[in-house]
């Protein structure tokens, strides 16, 4: 049974810095990104009935491309969109509810799968995340350029590849768009993402 993600109430920014701030346009089943010089996030928990997922989908398109970047680089790392699936084990997750998205981030048990559209890398590396160190993985769905693409992801081998075991609770979504190393622009969309 699978769950279709809305992008309206529910979905809270995450600044890094003060100043810089993404435009989303929240809408139903589609999500508009505008990067000018700038990087955030935006996230959303899951309900429980969320929890047991092991499968996602989504499509995404990119109109105004960041250059190729290193994706492995903290301070360097520019991309054009990236989707976030946070996984913590029962206590925790429970513990998690009511903690924002940096909290999560911070926590020890926290396993992050992240699927870049950017970046200089080929489709299917997974690269060590600078920021989450050994809590993130970052995925390569398409580098850096133009254009549009579905994608479809088996989470649970993508855990197990990226981390070495099965994921536990998926707690969490995030998407990102990051253009703020390169002084570059992005835009771009999300829409239909569901998990299964």
């Amino acid at each position: 049974q699978g769950q279709q993600i809305s992008f309206g109430k529910g979905w809270k920014e995450q600044r890094f810095s003060m100043f810089s701030s993404n435009d989303y346009a929240l809408g139903g089943q589609t999500l508009g990104v505008k990067s000018d010089d700038t990087v955030s996030l935006l996230w959303s928990a899951l309900p429980a009935s969320a929890w047991a997922k092991t499968n996602a989908r989504w499509d995404w398109s990119v109109d105004v491309s960041v250059p190729a970047t290193d994706l492995t680089k903290k301070g360097g790392d520019d991309r054009n969109l990236s989707t976030y699936f946070l996984f913590l084990p029962d206590e925790a997750a429970q513990k998690a509810r009511s903690q924002g998205i940096r909290a999560l981030l911070d926590e020890p048990d926290v396993r992050v799968l992240i699927y870049f559209w950017g970046g200089a890398h080929a489709r299917g590396d997974v690269l060590r995340s600078p920021y989450l160190g050994a809590r993130g993985r970052s995925v390569i769905q398409r580098p850096a350029g133009t254009g549009s693409a579905s994608e479809r992801v088996n989470l649970a081998s993508d855990h197990q590849r990226a981390f070495g075991e099965a994921p536990k609770n998926l707690v969490g979504i995030a998407v990102s768009s990051d253009s703020d190393d390169t002084g570059g622009e992005v835009v771009a969309r999300i829409s239909r993402l569901r998990i299964e």
